[in-house]
């Protein structure tokens, strides 16, 4: 049922960045040997709520078991231009001469890939490891969305 491509809508989370949180047990922090205990979490609380929005569309676009596999994924994530990149005025509609072609500020591709690749393990393919050839891609558009197209690798790369 491979190849296949779909747009989720929405702005995406990140997978990847971490922080550290205390472990509380009635709202007081465990400690050991004098010291809170400590557990690292995913630092984007949208996380889960993104992959499983992007795991239902997938579901949707590829009802099918897990292919089984080596794949390639091209993710192409847009975002709407900052309002600093547009005039004033009567020029509130065009783009700055100033204003940059790609969008270089952060969230960066990898982490964006890392939440969708996730969300796409047990719908689309078994296991993340099957990725073999990605190609990462932002660009500026008119909302939040991400394009999501997945083939098999069928050729030998030798």
């Amino acid at each position: 049922m491979l190849p296949i491509g779909f747009t989720v809508y929405g702005q995406p989370a990140t997978q990847g960045s971490k922080k550290v949180v205390p472990i509380l047990k009635g709202g007081q922090p465990v400690m050991k040997g004098g010291r809170p205990l400590t557990r690292a979490v995913n630092a984007d609380p949208k996380l889960g709520q993104w992959r499983q929005q992007v795991a239902e569309v997938a579901q949707r676009e590829y009802p099918g078991e897990p292919y089984l596999g080596p794949v390639g994924l091209r993710l192409i994530f847009t975002r709407p231009r900052p309002k600093a990149h547009f005039g004033s005025g009567r020029n509130a509609d065009k783009i700055k001469p100033s204003a940059p072609p790609w969008p270089i500020s952060r969230p960066d591709t990898l982490k964006l890939a890392r939440a969708i690749e996730d969300a796409l393990t047990g719908v689309v393919w078994k296991d993340d490891s099957q990725v073999v050839c990605h190609t990462l891609t932002k660009v500026y558009g008119e909302r939040h969305e991400v394009f999501i197209f997945v083939k098999p690798m069928l050729e030998d790369p030798t």
